[in-house]
């Protein structure tokens, strides 16, 4: 008996583990997405935060961060599927 329920416990503790492991890929997964759909905006944050870390002026990597960011507002429109939908470049079906 005792030995069935040892082989119960490794089993149940090994599918924790593998359920920890997915969701923790999962999770790397979004992050990546994210960081990859926000690209510019946040490798520019990230550096202005990096610069003040170290003591030194952020505010080049912040005002590139503010034009990143201007830049992806106005690409937004040109990269929906929208724009893919019918011959001519994003008129309207």
């Amino acid at each position: 008996m005792f030995a069935t329920s040892h082989s119960e416990f490794s089993t149940q503790r090994g599918q924790g583990m593998t359920e920890y492991i997915i969701i923790v890929a999962l999770v790397a997964v979004a992050a990546i997405a994210v960081y990859q759909s926000f690209g510019q905006v946040i490798r520019a944050q990230t550096a202005a935060i990096a610069s003040e870390l170290a003591g030194e002026d952020g505010s080049e990597a912040s005002q590139a961060a503010q034009r990143a960011a201007g830049q992806a507002t106005s690409q937004k429109g040109a990269k929906s599927l929208r724009a893919f939908g019918a011959e001519g470049g994003g008129s309207k079906p």
